[in-house]
């Protein structure tokens, strides 16, 4: 089971940031004994991979902090962060760290699902941080943007961290975008209703 929290977390974390979760592995795994990567997904720790990891991120970092130029942003990043979270849960789920030690008895027959899994969790989380953007950005005159980002690629940073060192804490996050994902859409309701509200009120003066 931490082979699953292991990979959603990271999955959930490519979802707020592509990169932040690939780099981290990368790192990890080239540097340290803190997880070791799958034969298939030694890639990650190599040098040049990691430079370019580290440049796409920076890329991403000062791309979502500008007003319209981060809706931009999140409409390309569509296809790449559902991508790069379905790379981090199958090589998330897959890796030997040092709270699992034995990975290949999940998801050992089917390779492709742990990857399918990935891409709907980022997805998922993407398509909620896209649709809020807009709503930050309106109601703070752009101000809020740069605030918002750089609260999710800390969010992603620390649960990259938390799904590889504490899988379990992953569950903590995973309930905390259920609740933000709840609390969003009533919040986006009352809002509409308001506007329409607003315009029928108009209407009738």
């Amino acid at each position: 089971m931490l082979e699953v929290l292991t990979g959603s977390g990271l999955a959930a974390s490519a979802g707020l940031n592509a990169y932040i979760p690939l780099l981290l592995m990368g790192l990890l795994a080239r540097y340290t004994d803190l997880i070791d990567l799958p034969g298939g997904w030694q890639w990650l720790g190599n040098g040049w991979v990691i430079l370019i990891l580290a440049v796409l991120l920076t890329i991403e970092v000062v791309a979502d902090k500008v007003p319209v130029v981060d809706h931009v942003n999140d409409v390309v990043q569509t296809v790449v962060r559902p991508t790069a979270g379905g790379l981090a849960f199958g090589a998330g789920s897959s890796s030997e760290t040092v709270t699992v030690s034995d990975p290949d008895t999940f998801f050992s027959s089917h390779q492709w699902v742990p990857v399918v899994v990935g891409v709907l969790i980022a997805l998922g989380v993407h398509l909620l941080k896209s649709a809020a953007r807009p709503v930050i950005n309106a109601t703070t005159a752009g101000f809020g943007a740069p605030v918002a980002s750089t609260a999710e690629d800390a969010t992603s940073a620390v649960m990259s961290v938390v799904a590889i060192l504490l899988p379990v804490l992953v569950l903590a996050f995973l309930l905390g975008f259920v609740l933000f994902f709840g609390w969003f859409l009533r919040r986006r309701n009352d809002r509409r209703r308001e506007r329409a509200a607003a315009r029928a009120a108009g209407f009738r003066v």
